[in-house]
């Protein structure tokens, strides 16, 4: 069993951007921040469900792959999941539509708990007020010996980073600027003591970067 991150930032370390509306609720950068990702096979036949075969193989590929193998539960904190947007709406179930990519139990960390939802493919999402370290002891027990991933946003798998919870850590640098957002690396000096350290640059220009405690 491993913990695990799995992110993507800009050249300058940000994972987020701050110019979301209702109509962009991501940003408009963000498609360019998840552009490589986005246009695997593997992301189009997970994600967006087309088994077509349609989508870009090699390197960014084969991450994309490892991204959905073998993860028993997954951590998230409130903003993934939208409940920043939707605080108040009982009916808000996520941005992922009725088959959210997971496929294993989520556990979602938040201030304002709400009911489990049992959606489709094995995905149930689950609403914790919680330490990071309780929450990684809920998600080991029901991961039954796979990996448990930390899926975002930045602030929480900054939390579990600084809090040495995590044993491998890739990040997928995509080459553009955004200047502003929530950066992952703050507060993370010497992060990369204890750990091998791999990095591979795809034909896209990503940069993956892989801390291997």
């Amino acid at each position: 069993m491993v913990v695990r991150v799995d992110l993507m930032i800009s050249l300058d370390g940000f994972a987020t951007t701050t110019d979301q509306t209702p109509e962009t609720p991501f940003g408009e950068d963000w498609p360019r921040l998840v552009g490589a990702y986005a246009a695997t096979r593997t992301f189009r036949e997970r994600v967006l469900k087309d088994t077509t075969g349609a989508g870009t193989t090699g390197l960014d590929d084969e991450y994309a792959k490892e991204y959905f193998e073998n993860v028993g539960a997954e951590i998230m904190g409130a903003g993934m999941f939208g409940l920043h947007n939707f605080p108040d709406d009982p009916n808000w179930r996520g941005w992922w539509g009725d088959e959210p990519p997971f496929g294993c139990p989520v556990f979602v960390l938040t201030h304002r708990p709400r009911p489990s939802i049992e959606m489709a493919d094995g995905t149930t999402f689950h609403f914790l007020n919680t330490t990071a370290d309780d929450a990684l002891q809920q998600a080991v027990r029901v991961a039954n010996g796979k990996d448990v991933r930390i899926g975002g946003g930045p602030t929480v798998v900054r939390d579990y980073l600084k809090a040495g919870l995590v044993d491998r850590l890739h990040v997928a640098i995509t080459p553009i600027l955004l200047g502003r957002g929530i950066r992952l690396w703050d507060d993370l000096r010497g992060l990369e003591a204890g750990c091998t350290v791999k990095a591979e640059t795809s034909p896209s220009g990503t940069i993956h970067l892989t801390f291997q405690r």
